[in-house]
Protein backbone atom coordinates (compact mmCIF):
# COMPACT_ATOMS: atom_id res chain seq x y z
CA UNK A 1 0.00 0.00 0.00
CA UNK A 2 1.04 3.66 -0.80
CA UNK A 3 2.24 5.11 2.33
CA UNK A 4 1.99 9.26 3.33
CA UNK A 5 4.16 10.60 5.47
CA UNK A 6 3.16 9.96 9.05
CA UNK A 7 -0.52 8.65 8.14
CA UNK A 8 -0.53 4.82 8.18
CA UNK A 9 -0.37 3.86 11.96
CA UNK A 10 -0.89 1.48 14.29
CA UNK A 11 -2.40 1.36 17.58
CA UNK A 12 -0.59 1.66 21.21
CA UNK A 13 -2.93 0.75 24.17
CA UNK A 14 -3.56 3.09 27.10
CA UNK A 15 -5.74 1.56 30.02
CA UNK A 16 -8.49 4.50 31.35
CA UNK A 17 -10.91 4.32 34.32
CA UNK A 18 -14.02 2.80 31.73
CA UNK A 19 -12.17 0.39 30.08
CA UNK A 20 -9.43 1.09 27.00
CA UNK A 21 -8.74 4.17 24.47
CA UNK A 22 -6.81 3.05 21.40
CA UNK A 23 -4.93 5.90 20.27
CA UNK A 24 -2.13 6.52 17.48
CA UNK A 25 1.27 4.96 17.83
CA UNK A 26 4.36 4.46 15.20
CA UNK A 27 3.14 3.28 11.55
CA UNK A 28 2.01 -0.33 10.48
CA UNK A 29 0.51 -1.43 7.37
CA UNK A 30 -1.53 -4.11 6.67
CA UNK A 31 -2.80 -4.82 3.49
CA UNK A 32 -3.24 -3.24 0.11
CA UNK A 33 -6.60 -3.67 -1.16
CA UNK A 34 -5.97 -2.13 -4.65
CA UNK A 35 -6.59 -3.59 -8.17
CA UNK A 36 -3.54 -3.66 -10.25
CA UNK A 37 -4.22 -2.36 -13.96
CA UNK A 38 -6.70 0.29 -14.76
CA UNK A 39 -9.54 1.02 -14.10
CA UNK A 40 -8.67 0.17 -10.07
CA UNK A 41 -10.87 0.47 -7.15
CA UNK A 42 -10.77 3.63 -5.41
CA UNK A 43 -8.98 3.68 -2.12
CA UNK A 44 -10.68 5.41 0.77
CA UNK A 45 -9.22 3.92 3.54
CA UNK A 46 -6.81 1.62 5.05
CA UNK A 47 -6.15 -1.41 7.34
CA UNK A 48 -4.50 -0.75 10.07
CA UNK A 49 -3.34 -3.59 13.05
CA UNK A 50 -2.89 -3.07 16.73
CA UNK A 51 0.29 -2.38 18.40
CA UNK A 52 -0.99 -4.98 20.79
CA UNK A 53 -4.15 -6.28 21.38
CA UNK A 54 -6.80 -5.93 23.83
CA UNK A 55 -9.47 -8.11 25.69
CA UNK A 56 -11.04 -7.76 28.98
CA UNK A 57 -12.34 -4.04 29.20
CA UNK A 58 -16.27 -3.60 29.00
CA UNK A 59 -15.29 -0.31 26.72
CA UNK A 60 -13.07 0.16 23.88
CA UNK A 61 -12.54 3.38 21.94
CA UNK A 62 -11.03 3.08 18.56
CA UNK A 63 -10.33 6.53 17.71
CA UNK A 64 -8.10 7.73 14.65
CA UNK A 65 -8.11 11.56 14.61
CA UNK A 66 -9.63 12.81 11.90
CA UNK A 67 -10.67 9.75 10.08
CA UNK A 68 -13.48 9.64 8.16
CA UNK A 69 -14.93 6.19 9.17
CA UNK A 70 -13.42 3.71 11.41
CA UNK A 71 -14.47 0.29 11.03
CA UNK A 72 -13.56 -2.28 13.96
CA UNK A 73 -12.26 -5.99 13.30
CA UNK A 74 -13.12 -8.84 16.47
CA UNK A 75 -11.10 -11.28 16.67
CA UNK A 76 -12.92 -12.88 19.38
CA UNK A 77 -16.39 -12.57 20.41
CA UNK A 78 -17.60 -14.49 23.81
CA UNK A 79 -21.27 -13.58 25.12
CA UNK A 80 -23.33 -15.43 27.77
CA UNK A 81 -26.78 -15.83 27.09
CA UNK A 82 -28.46 -12.50 27.65
CA UNK A 83 -25.30 -10.17 26.89
CA UNK A 84 -24.20 -8.43 23.69
CA UNK A 85 -21.71 -5.69 21.95
CA UNK A 86 -22.66 -2.40 20.50
CA UNK A 87 -20.73 -0.28 17.89
CA UNK A 88 -21.05 2.84 17.98
CA UNK A 89 -20.45 6.49 16.96
CA UNK A 90 -19.89 8.51 20.31
CA UNK A 91 -23.14 10.35 20.02
CA UNK A 92 -25.02 7.34 19.22
CA UNK A 93 -26.27 8.34 16.13
CA UNK A 94 -24.84 5.48 14.52
CA UNK A 95 -25.24 2.15 16.61
CA UNK A 96 -24.20 -1.92 15.61
CA UNK A 97 -25.45 -4.76 17.70
CA UNK A 98 -24.27 -8.00 18.02
CA UNK A 99 -25.94 -10.48 20.16
CA UNK A 100 -23.84 -13.96 19.34
CA UNK A 101 -20.73 -14.13 17.27
CA UNK A 102 -22.02 -14.06 13.49
CA UNK A 103 -18.68 -15.62 12.09
CA UNK A 104 -19.62 -18.72 14.30
CA UNK A 105 -23.52 -18.61 13.14
CA UNK A 106 -24.59 -16.88 16.26
CA UNK A 107 -26.75 -14.19 14.35
CA UNK A 108 -29.90 -13.24 15.89
CA UNK A 109 -32.41 -11.79 13.72
CA UNK A 110 -32.45 -8.44 14.05
CA UNK A 111 -28.26 -8.12 14.99
CA UNK A 112 -26.41 -6.09 12.59
CA UNK A 113 -25.09 -6.91 9.09
CA UNK A 114 -21.12 -8.03 9.45
CA UNK A 115 -18.61 -8.64 7.05
CA UNK A 116 -15.92 -11.53 6.68
CA UNK A 117 -12.12 -10.46 5.76
CA UNK A 118 -10.59 -13.87 5.44
CA UNK A 119 -9.14 -14.33 8.33
CA UNK A 120 -10.77 -15.93 12.07
CA UNK A 121 -13.54 -13.28 13.60
CA UNK A 122 -15.41 -10.70 11.70
CA UNK A 123 -15.75 -7.01 10.95
CA UNK A 124 -18.49 -4.59 12.56
CA UNK A 125 -19.98 -2.49 9.70
CA UNK A 126 -18.25 1.00 9.70
CA UNK A 127 -18.87 4.06 12.02
CA UNK A 128 -18.93 7.16 10.36
CA UNK A 129 -16.65 9.92 12.10
CA UNK A 130 -13.09 9.21 13.55
CA UNK A 131 -13.85 7.25 16.73
CA UNK A 132 -16.08 4.24 16.91
CA UNK A 133 -17.19 2.88 20.80
CA UNK A 134 -16.62 -0.69 21.39
CA UNK A 135 -19.12 -1.55 24.69
CA UNK A 136 -20.13 -4.51 26.09
CA UNK A 137 -23.49 -5.14 27.61
CA UNK A 138 -23.41 -7.50 30.55
CA UNK A 139 -26.26 -8.94 32.48
CA UNK A 140 -23.88 -9.33 35.42
CA UNK A 141 -22.33 -12.78 34.78
CA UNK A 142 -19.30 -12.02 34.27
CA UNK A 143 -18.77 -14.74 30.92
CA UNK A 144 -18.50 -12.57 28.27
CA UNK A 145 -15.61 -11.24 26.54
CA UNK A 146 -14.24 -9.56 22.67
CA UNK A 147 -11.11 -9.25 21.48
CA UNK A 148 -10.47 -6.08 18.88
CA UNK A 149 -7.14 -6.73 16.70
CA UNK A 150 -7.59 -4.31 13.51
CA UNK A 151 -9.58 -1.65 12.01
CA UNK A 152 -9.64 -0.08 8.86
CA UNK A 153 -10.21 4.21 9.10
CA UNK A 154 -11.34 6.32 6.51
CA UNK A 155 -8.84 9.08 4.50
CA UNK A 156 -9.26 12.56 4.43
CA UNK A 157 -10.36 14.12 0.76
CA UNK A 158 -7.04 14.92 0.76
CA UNK A 159 -5.55 11.58 1.14
CA UNK A 160 -8.09 9.84 -1.44
CA UNK A 161 -6.92 12.43 -3.82
CA UNK A 162 -3.17 11.86 -3.15
CA UNK A 163 -3.88 7.64 -3.23
CA UNK A 164 -6.03 8.28 -6.14
CA UNK A 165 -3.89 10.44 -8.58
CA UNK A 166 -5.73 9.39 -11.66
CA UNK A 167 -9.15 9.83 -9.86
CA UNK A 168 -11.18 12.43 -12.01
CA UNK A 169 -12.71 12.05 -15.57
CA UNK A 170 -14.55 14.72 -15.61
CA UNK A 171 -15.29 16.78 -18.57
CA UNK A 172 -15.04 20.40 -18.58
CA UNK A 173 -16.85 21.95 -15.77
CA UNK A 174 -17.87 19.43 -13.01
CA UNK A 175 -21.50 20.04 -13.35
CA UNK A 176 -22.14 17.27 -10.54
CA UNK A 177 -24.53 17.93 -7.74
CA UNK A 178 -25.65 16.03 -4.08
CA UNK A 179 -29.10 14.24 -4.96
CA UNK A 180 -31.11 16.56 -2.64
CA UNK A 181 -30.37 19.42 -5.34
CA UNK A 182 -32.68 18.02 -7.57
CA UNK A 183 -35.21 17.06 -5.58
CA UNK A 184 -37.70 19.65 -6.52
CA UNK A 185 -36.57 20.53 -10.42
CA UNK A 186 -35.69 16.79 -11.19
CA UNK A 187 -37.96 14.88 -8.38
CA UNK A 188 -37.92 11.60 -10.35
CA UNK A 189 -34.06 11.48 -11.06
CA UNK A 190 -33.95 12.21 -7.34
CA UNK A 191 -36.05 9.34 -6.83
CA UNK A 192 -34.47 7.02 -9.10
CA UNK A 193 -31.08 7.55 -7.22
CA UNK A 194 -32.31 6.77 -4.19
CA UNK A 195 -31.52 2.70 -5.02
CA UNK A 196 -27.88 3.78 -5.73
CA UNK A 197 -25.69 2.63 -2.63
CA UNK A 198 -22.15 3.44 -1.80
CA UNK A 199 -19.96 0.25 -1.87
CA UNK A 200 -17.00 -0.14 0.93
CA UNK A 201 -14.98 -3.10 -0.02
CA UNK A 202 -12.80 -5.06 2.00
CA UNK A 203 -12.62 -1.63 4.82
CA UNK A 204 -10.81 0.24 2.15
CA UNK A 205 -11.80 0.65 -1.13
CA UNK A 206 -14.49 1.96 -3.21
CA UNK A 207 -16.87 1.55 -5.67
CA UNK A 208 -20.57 2.45 -6.65
CA UNK A 209 -23.77 -0.82 -6.22
CA UNK A 210 -27.26 -0.26 -6.98
CA UNK A 211 -30.30 -2.59 -6.56
CA UNK A 212 -31.56 -4.25 -9.75
CA UNK A 213 -35.34 -5.94 -10.43
CA UNK A 214 -37.53 -7.03 -7.77
CA UNK A 215 -35.30 -9.43 -5.86
CA UNK A 216 -32.68 -9.19 -3.71
CA UNK A 217 -29.91 -8.58 -6.46
CA UNK A 218 -27.72 -5.42 -6.92
CA UNK A 219 -24.93 -4.85 -10.19
CA UNK A 220 -21.50 -3.68 -9.60
CA UNK A 221 -18.20 -3.92 -11.61
CA UNK A 222 -15.99 -7.01 -12.16
CA UNK A 223 -13.01 -4.64 -11.63
CA UNK A 224 -14.52 -3.89 -8.10
CA UNK A 225 -15.93 -7.12 -6.92
CA UNK A 226 -15.09 -10.62 -8.46
CA UNK A 227 -15.29 -13.42 -6.36
CA UNK A 228 -17.30 -14.61 -3.33
CA UNK A 229 -14.87 -13.48 -0.82
CA UNK A 230 -14.93 -10.14 -2.16
CA UNK A 231 -18.66 -9.89 -1.31
CA UNK A 232 -18.66 -11.04 2.00
CA UNK A 233 -16.37 -8.28 2.83
CA UNK A 234 -17.87 -5.76 1.31
CA UNK A 235 -20.43 -2.92 2.81
CA UNK A 236 -23.36 -1.37 0.71
CA UNK A 237 -24.28 1.95 2.70
CA UNK A 238 -27.31 3.42 1.33
CA UNK A 239 -28.74 6.81 1.83
CA UNK A 240 -25.02 8.34 2.12
CA UNK A 241 -26.33 11.30 1.02
CA UNK A 242 -26.11 14.69 2.11
CA UNK A 243 -29.02 16.11 3.50
CA UNK A 244 -28.98 19.80 2.53
CA UNK A 245 -27.58 20.90 -0.84
CA UNK A 246 -24.14 21.70 -0.41
CA UNK A 247 -24.45 21.12 2.81
CA UNK A 248 -21.61 18.45 3.29
CA UNK A 249 -23.51 16.67 5.91
CA UNK A 250 -23.94 13.02 4.80
CA UNK A 251 -26.02 10.76 7.05
CA UNK A 252 -24.70 7.14 8.05
CA UNK A 253 -27.12 5.44 5.84
CA UNK A 254 -28.53 2.35 6.07
CA UNK A 255 -25.06 -0.36 5.90
CA UNK A 256 -26.07 -3.99 4.78
CA UNK A 257 -23.02 -6.52 4.47
CA UNK A 258 -22.96 -8.25 1.21
CA UNK A 259 -23.99 -12.09 0.79
CA UNK A 260 -23.97 -13.69 -2.51
CA UNK A 261 -21.95 -13.30 -5.61
CA UNK A 262 -24.46 -14.95 -7.87
CA UNK A 263 -22.45 -14.31 -11.67
CA UNK A 264 -19.81 -12.22 -13.18
CA UNK A 265 -18.59 -11.17 -16.39
CA UNK A 266 -16.00 -13.27 -18.44
CA UNK A 267 -13.00 -10.82 -20.47
CA UNK A 268 -12.25 -8.74 -17.18
CA UNK A 269 -12.55 -4.61 -17.24
CA UNK A 270 -12.22 -4.10 -20.82
CA UNK A 271 -15.69 -5.83 -21.84
CA UNK A 272 -18.66 -5.78 -19.77
CA UNK A 273 -17.10 -5.79 -16.28
CA UNK A 274 -20.00 -6.61 -14.18
CA UNK A 275 -21.11 -8.52 -10.98
CA UNK A 276 -24.62 -9.59 -9.63
CA UNK A 277 -24.85 -10.31 -6.18
CA UNK A 278 -27.37 -10.54 -3.27
CA UNK A 279 -27.06 -8.94 0.02
CA UNK A 280 -27.91 -9.88 3.96
CA UNK A 281 -31.09 -8.02 5.49
CA UNK A 282 -32.82 -7.19 2.58
CA UNK A 283 -35.90 -6.17 4.33
CA UNK A 284 -33.38 -3.03 5.60
CA UNK A 285 -32.77 -1.67 1.81
CA UNK A 286 -35.89 -2.44 0.28
CA UNK A 287 -37.35 1.14 1.46
CA UNK A 288 -35.41 2.80 -1.27
CA UNK A 289 -36.80 1.37 -4.62
CA UNK A 290 -35.10 -0.42 -7.07
CA UNK A 291 -33.54 0.21 -11.34
CA UNK A 292 -34.64 -1.32 -13.94
CA UNK A 293 -32.69 -2.32 -17.06
CA UNK A 294 -33.53 -1.03 -20.70
CA UNK A 295 -32.43 -3.99 -23.14
CA UNK A 296 -33.00 -1.66 -26.21
CA UNK A 297 -29.47 -0.83 -28.07
CA UNK A 298 -28.50 2.70 -27.08
CA UNK A 299 -28.95 5.84 -29.49
CA UNK A 300 -26.20 8.56 -30.01
CA UNK A 301 -27.43 12.15 -28.79
CA UNK A 302 -30.18 10.27 -26.41
CA UNK A 303 -30.32 12.00 -23.06
CA UNK A 304 -28.63 10.29 -19.55
CA UNK A 305 -27.84 11.14 -16.41
CA UNK A 306 -25.60 8.75 -13.40
CA UNK A 307 -25.74 8.74 -9.89
CA UNK A 308 -23.01 7.59 -7.98
CA UNK A 309 -20.34 7.77 -5.61
CA UNK A 310 -17.54 9.34 -7.27
CA UNK A 311 -14.21 10.22 -4.69
CA UNK A 312 -15.73 8.50 -2.13
CA UNK A 313 -17.86 11.22 -1.53
CA UNK A 314 -21.85 11.75 -0.63
CA UNK A 315 -23.72 10.36 -3.99
CA UNK A 316 -24.11 13.16 -6.72
CA UNK A 317 -25.94 12.99 -10.04
CA UNK A 318 -24.59 14.23 -13.48
CA UNK A 319 -27.68 15.71 -14.97
CA UNK A 320 -25.87 18.70 -17.08
CA UNK A 321 -22.65 18.04 -19.25
CA UNK A 322 -21.00 21.28 -17.60
CA UNK A 323 -23.62 24.73 -15.95
CA UNK A 324 -26.95 24.03 -14.48
CA UNK A 325 -29.61 24.54 -16.51
CA UNK A 326 -27.35 23.93 -20.01
CA UNK A 327 -26.30 21.05 -21.97
CA UNK A 328 -28.04 17.69 -20.76
CA UNK A 329 -26.02 14.82 -20.45
CA UNK A 330 -26.22 12.46 -23.54
CA UNK A 331 -24.90 9.36 -25.56
CA UNK A 332 -21.80 10.73 -26.74
CA UNK A 333 -21.35 7.45 -29.49
CA UNK A 334 -23.97 4.56 -29.27
CA UNK A 335 -21.52 2.08 -29.99
CA UNK A 336 -17.91 3.21 -29.30
CA UNK A 337 -16.73 -0.26 -29.18
CA UNK A 338 -17.32 -3.67 -29.36
CA UNK A 339 -19.27 -3.53 -25.62
CA UNK A 340 -19.47 0.34 -24.78
CA UNK A 341 -21.00 3.21 -25.35
CA UNK A 342 -19.07 6.30 -24.42
CA UNK A 343 -20.77 10.00 -22.89
CA UNK A 344 -18.71 12.76 -21.31
CA UNK A 345 -21.40 13.11 -18.25
CA UNK A 346 -18.91 13.86 -15.42
CA UNK A 347 -17.71 10.57 -13.20
CA UNK A 348 -14.63 10.38 -11.32
CA UNK A 349 -13.01 7.12 -8.89
CA UNK A 350 -15.91 5.90 -6.82
CA UNK A 351 -18.39 6.39 -9.61
CA UNK A 352 -17.39 2.73 -11.00
CA UNK A 353 -20.24 0.25 -11.17
CA UNK A 354 -22.72 3.61 -11.44
CA UNK A 355 -25.84 3.00 -13.45
CA UNK A 356 -26.10 4.91 -16.49
CA UNK A 357 -29.67 5.75 -16.99
CA UNK A 358 -31.96 6.98 -20.03
CA UNK A 359 -34.59 9.43 -20.07
CA UNK A 360 -37.38 6.47 -19.64
CA UNK A 361 -35.31 6.28 -16.28
CA UNK A 362 -34.30 2.95 -17.04
CA UNK A 363 -30.95 1.68 -16.99
CA UNK A 364 -29.13 1.61 -20.59
CA UNK A 365 -25.25 1.17 -19.30
CA UNK A 366 -22.77 0.12 -16.38
CA UNK A 367 -20.50 2.45 -15.84
CA UNK A 368 -17.02 1.50 -15.21
CA UNK A 369 -14.26 3.29 -17.64
CA UNK A 370 -13.24 7.20 -16.99
CA UNK A 371 -11.29 9.02 -19.90
CA UNK A 372 -12.92 12.46 -21.58
CA UNK A 373 -14.60 12.98 -23.40
CA UNK A 374 -15.19 9.18 -23.82
CA UNK A 375 -16.19 8.00 -20.10
CA UNK A 376 -17.77 4.61 -20.88
CA UNK A 377 -20.25 2.31 -19.81
CA UNK A 378 -21.10 -1.28 -20.76
CA UNK A 379 -24.05 -1.22 -22.82
CA UNK A 380 -26.89 -2.95 -20.75
CA UNK A 381 -28.58 -4.23 -24.11
CA UNK A 382 -25.25 -6.89 -24.00
CA UNK A 383 -25.42 -7.34 -20.08
CA UNK A 384 -29.10 -7.96 -19.75
CA UNK A 385 -28.72 -11.52 -22.06
CA UNK A 386 -26.46 -13.01 -19.54
CA UNK A 387 -28.50 -12.22 -16.17
CA UNK A 388 -31.84 -12.42 -17.27
CA UNK A 389 -32.24 -15.72 -15.20
CA UNK A 390 -30.96 -14.37 -12.09
CA UNK A 391 -32.92 -11.17 -11.78
CA UNK A 392 -36.56 -9.68 -12.26
CA UNK A 393 -36.58 -6.90 -14.36
CA UNK A 394 -40.47 -6.86 -14.40
CA UNK A 395 -41.42 -3.16 -14.07
CA UNK A 396 -45.01 -3.98 -13.72
CA UNK A 397 -44.54 -4.33 -9.72
CA UNK A 398 -43.24 -0.62 -9.72
CA UNK A 399 -45.10 1.03 -7.32
CA UNK A 400 -47.21 4.06 -9.17
CA UNK A 401 -48.23 6.89 -8.03
CA UNK A 402 -46.36 9.90 -5.62
CA UNK A 403 -43.81 9.63 -3.30
CA UNK A 404 -42.97 11.89 -0.76
CA UNK A 405 -39.72 12.19 1.73
CA UNK A 406 -38.19 14.16 4.66
CA UNK A 407 -34.80 12.91 5.00
CA UNK A 408 -34.01 15.79 7.64
CA UNK A 409 -33.08 14.16 10.95
CA UNK A 410 -35.01 14.68 14.14
CA UNK A 411 -33.73 14.36 17.52
CA UNK A 412 -35.64 11.52 20.18
CA UNK A 413 -34.56 12.52 23.26
CA UNK A 414 -35.74 10.60 26.50
CA UNK A 415 -39.18 10.62 27.61
CA UNK A 416 -39.77 13.63 24.60
CA UNK A 417 -42.15 13.17 21.90
CA UNK A 418 -41.03 14.67 18.52
CA UNK A 419 -42.49 15.26 14.81
CA UNK A 420 -40.94 15.33 11.42
CA UNK A 421 -43.81 16.58 8.99
CA UNK A 422 -44.22 15.90 5.16
CA UNK A 423 -46.31 18.19 3.29
CA UNK A 424 -48.12 16.51 0.45
CA UNK A 425 -49.50 18.90 -2.26
CA UNK A 426 -50.96 17.95 -5.89
CA UNK A 427 -52.36 14.20 -4.78
CA UNK A 428 -56.27 15.87 -4.56
CA UNK A 429 -59.47 13.97 -3.02
CA UNK A 430 -58.53 11.43 -0.30
CA UNK A 431 -55.63 9.44 0.95
CA UNK A 432 -55.50 5.71 -0.10
CA UNK A 433 -56.80 2.83 1.84
CA UNK A 434 -53.19 1.23 1.46
CA UNK A 435 -50.93 4.33 2.09
CA UNK A 436 -47.26 2.98 2.17
CA UNK A 437 -45.52 4.46 5.32
CA UNK A 438 -41.83 4.08 5.27
CA UNK A 439 -40.02 4.35 8.46
CA UNK A 440 -36.24 4.69 9.32
CA UNK A 441 -35.77 5.38 12.63
CA UNK A 442 -32.42 4.99 14.91
CA UNK A 443 -32.90 4.36 18.32
CA UNK A 444 -30.79 1.91 20.90
CA UNK A 445 -33.49 -0.71 22.47
CA UNK A 446 -36.46 0.08 20.55
CA UNK A 447 -39.14 -1.10 23.56
CA UNK A 448 -39.03 2.56 24.60
CA UNK A 449 -40.90 3.96 21.50
CA UNK A 450 -43.82 4.41 20.36
CA UNK A 451 -44.47 5.28 16.22
CA UNK A 452 -47.98 7.00 14.99
CA UNK A 453 -48.91 8.61 11.58
CA UNK A 454 -50.35 11.88 11.93
CA UNK A 455 -52.84 13.59 9.09
CA UNK A 456 -53.70 16.79 8.30
CA UNK A 457 -56.76 16.96 10.11
CA UNK A 458 -55.00 15.90 13.35
CA UNK A 459 -55.99 12.09 12.92
CA UNK A 460 -53.28 9.77 14.89
CA UNK A 461 -52.60 6.03 12.90
CA UNK A 462 -50.61 3.63 15.83
CA UNK A 463 -47.86 2.10 13.14
CA UNK A 464 -46.22 0.58 16.39
CA UNK A 465 -46.06 0.45 20.02
CA UNK A 466 -43.51 -2.17 20.93
CA UNK A 467 -43.05 -4.08 24.11
CA UNK A 468 -41.05 -2.75 26.73
CA UNK A 469 -38.97 -5.53 26.86
CA UNK A 470 -37.96 -5.16 23.03
CA UNK A 471 -34.58 -4.33 23.40
CA UNK A 472 -33.59 -4.22 19.57
CA UNK A 473 -32.32 -1.50 18.15
CA UNK A 474 -33.67 0.74 14.84
CA UNK A 475 -36.40 0.91 13.55
CA UNK A 476 -36.62 -0.10 9.48
CA UNK A 477 -40.34 -0.82 8.62
CA UNK A 478 -42.97 -0.11 5.63
CA UNK A 479 -46.41 0.17 7.16
CA UNK A 480 -49.97 0.24 5.26
CA UNK A 481 -52.51 2.82 6.73
CA UNK A 482 -56.09 2.66 5.67
CA UNK A 483 -56.37 6.53 5.32
CA UNK A 484 -59.15 7.07 2.96
CA UNK A 485 -61.06 9.22 5.58
CA UNK A 486 -58.36 11.73 5.16
CA UNK A 487 -58.04 14.37 3.05
CA UNK A 488 -54.54 13.61 1.05
CA UNK A 489 -53.07 16.69 0.40
CA UNK A 490 -51.75 18.36 3.72
CA UNK A 491 -49.22 18.16 6.64
CA UNK A 492 -48.74 14.71 7.88
CA UNK A 493 -46.25 13.88 10.65
CA UNK A 494 -44.57 10.83 12.05
CA UNK A 495 -44.59 11.05 15.56
CA UNK A 496 -42.57 9.24 17.79
CA UNK A 497 -42.97 9.18 21.68
CA UNK A 498 -39.86 7.92 23.86
CA UNK A 499 -41.60 6.45 27.37
CA UNK A 500 -37.94 5.43 29.52
CA UNK A 501 -35.22 6.86 29.95
CA UNK A 502 -31.15 5.78 28.83
CA UNK A 503 -31.56 5.15 25.36
CA UNK A 504 -31.69 7.98 22.79
CA UNK A 505 -32.07 8.42 19.27
CA UNK A 506 -33.39 10.03 15.99
CA UNK A 507 -35.64 10.28 13.23
CA UNK A 508 -33.11 9.32 9.99
CA UNK A 509 -35.94 9.12 7.41
CA UNK A 510 -39.61 8.40 6.49
CA UNK A 511 -42.11 8.38 3.60
CA UNK A 512 -45.27 8.77 1.86
CA UNK A 513 -46.13 6.51 -1.33
CA UNK A 514 -49.40 7.36 -2.96
CA UNK A 515 -50.78 4.89 -5.33
CA UNK A 516 -51.68 6.08 -8.56
CA UNK A 517 -55.65 6.67 -9.10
Amino acid sequence: MSRLPNMALSLALVLSAGGAVLVPAEAEPVADHSISGVPAITQVGEELSFAQAYAGADRTVVRHPGATYVKVHFAELRLAPGDYVTVASPDGREVHTYRGNPALGQSRPDDSSFTRHGTRGFAAMSVEGDTAVVTLHESGRGASSYRVDRYWRGFTDAEVMAHNPALMSVCGTDARRDTVCYQSSHPTEYAKSAAVARLLIGGGGLCTAWRVGNTNRLLTNNHCVSTQSGVASSEVQFQYECATCGGNNPRPGTKVSGATMLKTSPGGSSRLDYTLFSVDDFAAIEQFGTLYLNTRAPVTGERIYIPGHGDGRPKRLSIYEDTQGGALCTVRSANADSYNMSYSCDTSGGNSGSPVLSADHKVIALHHLGGCPGNRGARMSLIYPEISGLIDNNDDQAPPGRRFENTTDVRITDLATVESPITVSGVGGSAPAALSVSVDIKHTYRGDLVVSLVSPDGTSFLLEDFPDSDSADNVVRTYSVNASAETADGRWALRVRDQANQDVGYIDSWSLQFPSA
